[in-house]
């Protein structure tokens, strides 16, 4: 190895992908000490702004930016594919609230402030766009399938986003997802007594990751498609099991094809490339059959359709979209829904058993509001404040993605410097999370710092904002506030004093190692 590297075929490969990290959007947060504000230019750079200061020039902007293949090497050995929210929150110490980068070819402007962050949603234009997932796309492109919402852009992506957040972001709509999301959660609470009458010890210590993904992936395939593949049974069925292994493969063959351009896997026919593809057959044809069933279903139940049976259907029933994007979104909500949320859960659990006072905390307020609301868990859901404040406490300390990403539509000045229109500018959610000058004792796991006024102005971005904010947002929100609340009603979650993880990049913020949690019954 050496500075060979940098002039191999293999580094300029890598370069094209190096920085096109993802983000949820989820995954899916103002500061103490004033900061500059932003400002749209209506001028050129060098002449007045709107303070009346002359902004400084683009090229005067700190930050390792000149010497892009240099970087490459460098972030390679220091292991940025791995630590990317590590180097990042370094940088932000060493250049300050506001940097630029390039690696390989690839440039971003970073920023770190709530108010540079809101600032920054004023100028995302009217088609936001945001850094996609290159082999999700070339999947679309190699099988001829219509991007969905997460992937379009422009008119295509808005006229579609319009109808579809009627449908999944209307607050008219979502109370139909709580009977669905809530018999998924009693399942899951019995599938735990279960498991613990197994153990024959009273208390149950497992690896939760691969239940909390069934979880996930049988909460938003019951809401999307309006019906359970029953993955929180001991025995699944073969073709429920094979739908799994896709969307784990799908998963698992995403990250590689971050930093290698899937076009080139497809070129030399890689395995990378070929179980891509055989994953996302897998999960589309799902989507296909789950479309021909709701047909039938619906043609047969013309007039006595009297329960909620799906986005999907409802989709179809509408028709005002067609049916290949009705497809190519809803399987986009499904894939973006499962690790997101999975790895979400078992973050909030891992620090709710590291303090146990604030665990106590909120199954206080979860056994009162319960009690108050005989059963009734769509006034559950309206009294525990707490409990949806641990999910954005969780995702500041663990967001889902490390930044999130917009190309400006016009110039602007940042924190005094011009920024030319097109520049992608990335807010450091990671870095923010554990900025003390935005949250006060940031390593502490304190979700009551959400229950302040104003705490949560443009500090909580783990499902982004504006109109390109996550999609799946109130399917996960409504999903993860329940997991909890029945989670806590029933169990004590502890963990190993001495297992500190860390966190790793891996497609999304991950832990680094696994996480071997003890639930113990309260009863």
């Amino acid at each position: 190895m050496g500075y060979q590297m940098l002039h191999s075929t293999g580094a300029r490969m890598l370069a094209r992908a190096a920085s096109r990290w993802p983000t949820w959007g989820v995954p899916c947060c103002t500061s103490a000490v004033s900061r500059r504000h932003v400002h749209a230019l209506t001028t050129e750079p060098g002449s007045e702004s709107v303070q009346g200061k002359l902004p400084r020039p683009f090229h005067e902007m700190p930050g390792e930016w000149k010497n892009g293949w240099v970087n490459l090497y460098r972030f390679w050995k220091e292991d940025g594919f791995h630590n990317i929210h590590g180097l990042m929150e370094k940088n932000f110490q060493t250049f300050g609230p506001i940097y630029r980068e390039k690696i390989g070819h690839h440039e971003s402007v970073y920023i770190i402030q709530p108010e540079d962050a809101a600032a920054l949603f004023k100028v995302e234009g009217r088609f936001p766009e945001r850094l996609n997932i290159p082999s999700w796309v070339a999947y679309r492109d190699f099988r001829k399938k219509n991007y969905g919402v997460l992937l379009n852009t422009g008119e295509g992506w808005r006229s579609n986003r319009l109808v579809l957040n009627k449908e999944v972001m209307s607050l008219n709509v979502i109370d139909q997802f709580l009977p669905l999301l809530n018999e998924v959660g009693e399942d899951f609470v019995r599938r735990i007594h279960n498991q613990i009458k197994k153990s024959g010890r009273g208390r149950w210590t497992a690896d939760l990751s691969n239940e909390l993904f069934c979880f996930a992936l049988e909460s938003v395939s019951y809401v999307l498609y309006g019906e359970r593949p029953g993955l929180l049974q001991d025995r699944i069925e073969p073709e429920a099991q094979q739908f799994i292994d896709a969307v784990t493969k799908m998963f698992q063959t995403t990250s590689p094809m971050l930093y290698i351009p899937p076009n080139l896997l497809r070129l030399i026919n890689s395995k990378i490339w070929t179980d891509h593809i055989g994953a996302w057959d897998v999960i589309f044809t799902q989507a296909d059959k789950c479309i021909q069933k709701i047909y039938r279903d619906l043609k047969l139940n013309q007039n006595n359709r009297k329960k909620y049976s799906g986005v999907l259907a409802n989709l179809l029933l509408q028709d005002k979209l067609h049916i290949d994007d009705i497809k190519a979104s809803v399987t986009e909500l499904m894939a973006g829904g499962v690790d997101t949320t999975s790895t979400t859960l078992q973050w909030t659990l891992y620090e709710l058993a590291r303090y146990p006072m604030v665990q106590d905390k909120l199954r206080a307020e979860v056994l009162s509001a319960k009690a108050e609301a005989q059963g009734d868990m769509s006034k559950v859901l309206k009294s525990v404040p707490l409990v949806k404040a641990a999910i954005k406490e969780t995702l500041r300390v663990h967001p889902v993605a490390v930044t999130l990403q917009r190309y400006i539509q016009q110039d602007s000045v940042i924190q005094n410097y011009f920024i030319p229109a097109g520049t992608l500018v990335q807010v450091g959610l990671y870095a923010m999370g554990r900025d003390p000058t935005v949250f006060v004792e940031p390593e502490k796991y304190n979700p009551e710092r959400w229950l302040e006024r104003d705490a949560s102005h443009f500090r909580g971005l783990g499902f982004g904002f504006g109109p390109r904010q996550c999609l799946g947002r109130r399917i996960a929100e409504m999903e993860m506030h329940l997991f909890l609340i029945h989670l806590l009603e029933h169990f004590r979650i502890e963990v190993e004093e001495e297992a500190e993880v860390k966190t790793t990049f891996d497609l999304i913020l991950i832990p680094s190692k696994p996480i071997h949690f003890t639930v113990l019954p309260l009863i």
